[in-house]
């Protein structure tokens, strides 16, 4: 099997649902043969290895471990989902004390064991803050850790060819910006359908809101049927993320990136942008909307700016003008 490096891609979180999923997919798209599944309860990451063996890829060399230093020693490339899951009636930003100590930990881990990893994808819950945290506590540069936002992009996809009635794929420019929460912001006025603008289309202003509610939730829609948060979107996506900081088919869905922009008025924070990931990390633009649109954004801008300050408060990260003293590139 051909694969598309040979560095070591390090799997954080890999005894659970969507870590167990991502080694699965990173060897079935042919990432790297050599992928180290790291998770702190043995039993969990153990079956994932042994079910990952019985799979019989060919070419794999995958390994497990319970010890951050073997994890982490040579990755180049790192996805962590290693946070506390969402549970029925959780919010997002519930998660965010414990899950922004574990993400200040995994990034110590980074500056400790492999400053010269070349790209790492976090995906565990609130996204927008625990990469934040790990970011600051790694050392790295900004291009160089994105966090998960396309699935609120991707849910907004699915929720307007259900209106519609048309194939997923056949729905474009449709996007969301800001926070990976409840505080999105959602931008469907250059959005297509089959190829024609939807402000030309007949969709009433109810209906509108309940996509909308739909794509806010979509998360929350998942817990509730599957009795769990998701997993095997999350995984793809993620996936598909590194791929591209491979040197993969170039990533082109929002991702949650470091914005610290005097034009666009976003200062210091994580957040879902219109981006490229490539082999030379993350790049994002200003997004462009309607007057209302725009106003949405800056109500997610504002909402991850208070989510910031908990953690600042939380002494998990430092105040913004002491952030240099922990990572020079920021």
């Amino acid at each position: 099997m051909k694969f598309l490096t040979n560095e070591k891609l390090t799997i954080v979180g890999a005894g659970g649902m969507i870590g167990s999923n991502m080694a699965q997919t990173a060897l079935m798209l042919g990432l790297t043969p050599n992928i180290c599944l790291y998770d702190i309860f043995e039993p969990g990451v153990h079956g994932v290895a042994e079910e990952i063996a019985h799979c019989a890829f060919e070419g794999a060399n995958v390994t497990w471990t319970t010890d951050p230093k073997v994890a982490f020693k040579g990755a180049k490339y790192i996805i962590s989902s290693g946070g506390a899951p969402r549970k029925d009636g959780m919010t997002r930003e519930d998660l965010l004390k414990g899950n922004c100590e574990i993400a200040a930990q995994f990034g110590d881990f980074i500056k400790k064991y492999c400053p010269d990893v070349k790209h790492v994808v976090v995906i565990f819950n609130p996204a927008d803050v625990t990469a934040l945290t790990a970011l600051i506590h790694s050392g790295l540069k900004p291009e160089q850790l994105t966090s998960l936002a396309a699935l609120d992009s991707t849910r907004l996809q699915e929720a307007l060819a259900a209106a519609f009635k048309v194939q997923q794929c056949k729905v474009t420019g449709a996007y969301t910006y800001g926070g990976h929460g409840e505080a999105m912001a959602v931008f469907a006025s250059k959005a297509k359908i089959d190829g024609k603008p939807l402000k030309d289309l007949k969709l009433s202003a109810k209906k509108w809101e309940e996509i909308k509610l739909d794509t806010v939730q979509g998360g929350s829609k998942i817990i509730k049927l599957r009795g769990r948060s998701s997993f095997q979107s999350p995984a793809y996506q993620a996936v598909k993320m590194i791929e591209a900081a491979m040197g993969g088919k170039k990533f082109t869905w929002p991702a949650g990136c470091y914005v610290n922009c005097d034009k666009c008025g976003y200062k210091n924070v994580m957040m879902a942008m219109p981006t490229t990931i490539d082999a030379t990390g993350v790049h994002y633009k200003q997004p462009k909307g309607t007057a209302q649109e725009m106003a949405d954004l800056q109500a997610s801008y504002e909402h991850l700016c208070k989510m910031r300050e908990e953690i600042i408060n939380l002494g998990i990260v430092p105040p913004v003008k002491d952030w240099k003293k922990l990572n020079k590139n920021l």
